[in-house]
């Protein structure tokens, strides 16, 4: 007949599995944080013309025309109104090409009309946002900026909670159909090492998990 453990068997049994399963998950978020190339410390981005997008605000001038001019936000579905000329579709367009659409509509009723128009207040369009989710202080989408970097979007979002895991960070890189990349927040903002900081390129998705320990 075979004998039960003891007490004293069972609790080193129970240490032992525990730390088996503390062993596992060191390995799972070694390997997690390993698994994906560190990301290209250079990412060459083309001049980019800024794209007016949903819920930015516009500073429309009309020279000698102040009845004509304004400040209007742009609505959800892309569109604004101004005296004149209603329901001009603006997402996607750099402020240039906006300036032209409203000359071509006010020359009907105004004499070599001229535009100018100013972003004041930004969002930019979708396809053009950077995003950082998960334990930033301040998850969010932002407006690219040429020359961004990983370092100007940490100090936007506030940089991490303390619950982070900032070496386990994923950058996915939306121009290259999803590729990921593996990012070392915490030793850029914990400790100081700018050969952390890499360049972001419009449609970039900053994931942050949380620290397992």
């Amino acid at each position: 007949m075979n004998a039960r453990p003891t007490s004293a068997a069972r609790l080193s049994r129970s240490v032992a599995l525990a730390g088996l399963a503390a062993c596992a998950c060191a390995a799972l978020v070694g390997c997690a944080s390993g698994s994906y190339p560190p990301a290209p410390r250079s990412a060459q981005t083309a001049d980019a013309q800024y794209k007016v997008g949903p819920l930015d605000t516009l500073n429309i001038v009309v020279w000698r025309n102040p009845d004509l001019s304004g400040t209007v936000s742009v609505r959800p579905d892309g569109r604004i109104s101004t005296p004149l000329v209603a329901d001009l579709l603006v997402v996607g367009r750099t402020p240039a090409e906006i300036k032209g659409d409203i000359e071509s509509t006010l020359q009907k009723y105004v004499r070599e009309p001229n535009v100018t128009v100013l972003v004041t207040s930004f969002q930019g369009t979708f396809s053009e946002q950077i995003r950082i989710v998960g334990e930033a202080t301040r998850p969010q989408a932002i407006a690219y900026r040429q020359n961004m970097t990983l370092l100007d979007v940490m100090i936007q979002a506030g940089g991490l909670t303390d619950f982070a895991d900032g070496n386990a960070a994923v950058l996915v890189r939306g121009s290259e159909g999803g590729k990921q990349y593996s990012v070392h927040l915490k030793d850029l903002l914990k400790r100081g090492d700018i050969g952390a900081n890499v360049d972001v390129k419009p449609g970039d998705v900053i994931i942050v998990p949380q620290s397992w320990f």
